[in-house]
C-alpha cells in the first residue's frame, strides 16, 4: 500500500481528494474473508432488492417486477456503451456503485460490495464459501442437468459441464426468479421472452454450472502477469479480455471470460442479462480491483489512461438514466477509486 499512501498524500495536499481518504474509504473484501454476520447482511440486502418493486419504465420493461430486475433491464438495453473499449472499466465501476448504493440506501446494507478472488475457486469452487449452498453462501451449484454438456470459450476451446447446469435449489437464492431476458443465452432450453427486446415477463429459476476448469483461466499467476507485464492500458485491456494465442496453455481464454463463466448458467452466462445472477457483481468488482491494483503501480500515469483500441467518446459521460439517482459521470471521473466524481467513488480493495 506504499504507493497508494504516497498517491493519496499528494492528492490531499493538492486538494483533489474530494473528501476521500484511506481512513474514510469503503472497504470491499473477498467473500471468504467476510464474517458470517457481514455475509448475512449482504445476502439479506440482496434478497430485499429481489423483492422490492421495480422502478423500470413499464413501456420498455413490462416484465420487470423487482429492483434486481431493473439492473438486468438496464444492462440488456445499454450493453453497447457498457462494453466498448472506452467504457468497459469505468461504466461497470459506476454500475457496481449504483447497486452498492441501492443495497445500502434502499435495503439497509451496512457494508460495501464484496469481490471474488478467482484463484480461490480453481480447485473445488462448489464447496467454497461462495458457492457451497449454505445459509451464508451466494447460493449453490445448479442441479445436474444431463442436457447441459458445456460451453464454448471462444478461441480458447470448449469446456465440459462440471455436473450442474440446472436450477439452483440450495442456499438463500433457491426461490429467486429472473423475470426478464434472455438476451443471448448460452444454455439450452432457456424459455424465450414474449418480447423481441427481451423486456417481457419471463420468470425462470437461476441456473448454474460451477466449474473449476473455467476458473483456471484466472489463476493467481495469470493475474500477477496481467498486472506486472502490462506496461500500458491497451496491453492490460487486451490481456484481460483476449490474451495472445498460446498453444501450451489450455486455459487461455482470458480472466474476463473466466470470471463470467465460473458459474455461467442463466441468467449469469447470458452477456446481455448477466446481472441477474449476483455473481456478476462479484466478478466485475474483481475486475475493478485488478484495474485499481494495476493503476496504483504508477498512479500519476495510469489513473487517467484510456484504452485507444477503437471506440470513441473519451470525454463522454456514463448515464445510468432511470436506474439510479446518481448524475451521469464523466468516464475519466470513474477511473478514480479514491475521490472520483466528487468523492462518490471512495473505496479500496483488501
Amino acid at each position: 500500500m506504499t504507493k497508494v499512501d504516497e498517491y493519496m498524500t499528494k492528492k490531499i495536499a493538492a486538494g483533489k481528494n474530494n473528501g476521500c481518504t484511506l481512513e474514510t474509504a469503503g472497504v470491499r473484501r473477498e467473500w471468504g474473508d467476510m464474517t458470517n454476520e457481514q455475509r448475512l447482511d449482504f445476502i439479506n440486502a440482496t434478497l430485499c432488492l429481489m423483492n422490492a418493486p421495480s422502478k423500470a419504465p413499464k413501456d420498455q420493461f413490462p416484465g420487470a417486477r423487482t429492483r434486481y430486475d431493473d439492473f438486468m433491464a438496464y444492462h440488456l438495453t445499454n450493453a453497447g456503451s457498457l462494453h466498448d473499449t472506452i467504457g468497459l472499466f469505468p461504466a461497470h465501476k459506476f454500475f457496481i456503485l449504483a447497486l452498492e448504493n441501492a443495497l445500502r440506501n434502499e435495503c439497509g446494507y451496512k457494508g460495501y460490495h464484496p469481490y471474488m478472488n478467482y484463484d480461490r475457486y480453481t480447485k473445488d469452487p462448489a464447496n467454497s464459501a461462495l458457492f457451497n449452498g449454505n445459509a451464508t453462501s451466494m447460493g449453490g451449484n445448479g442441479d445436474p442437468d444431463p442436457g447441459y454438456t458445456g460451453l464454448r470459450m471462444g478461441a480458447g476451446g470448449s469446456v465440459k459441464s462440471a455436473g450442474g447446469g440446472g436450477c439452483v435449489t440450495k442456499g438463500p437464492f433457491k426461490d429467486y426468479r429472473a423475470n426478464i431476458g434472455p438476451g443471448a443465452p448460452m444454455m439450452n432450453n432457456v424459455p424465450r421472452n414474449p418480447m423481441s427486446s427481451g423486456g417481457g415477463y419471463n420468470p425462470r429459476c437461476m441456473r448454474r454450472d460451477v466449474n473449476p476448469t473455467v476458473a483456471l483461466g484466472a489463476t493467481a499467476a495469470k493475474m500477477y502477469d496481467l498486472i506486472t507485464k502490462s506496461k500500458d492500458i491497451n496491453t492490460f485491456y487486451n490481456t484481460l479480455l483476449t490474451p495472445p494465442r498460446n498453444a501450451s496453455d489450455p486455459y487461455n481464454w482470458g480472466i474476463h471470460n473466466s470470471g463470467h463463466y465460473i458459474s455461467g448458467g442463466d441468467p449469469g452466462g447470458d452477456p446481455m442479462v448477466s446481472p441477474g445472477d449476483p455473481i456478476f457483481y462479484f466478478h466485475h468488482a474483481a475486475l475493478d480491483r485488478l484495474w485499481w491494483i494495476w493503476q496504483m503501480q504508477d498512479p500519476d500515469t495510469r489513473v487517467n489512461a484510456q484504452v485507444t483500441l477503437g471506440g470513441s467518446g473519451a470525454t463522454r459521460k456514463v448515464d445510468l438514466k432511470w436506474l439510479t439517482s446518481l448524475a451521469p459521470v464523466p468516464v475519466l471521473e470513474a477511473h478514480d477509486n479514491l475521490g472520483g466524481f466528487g468523492g462518490a467513488f471512495c473505496h479500496v480493495y483488501v
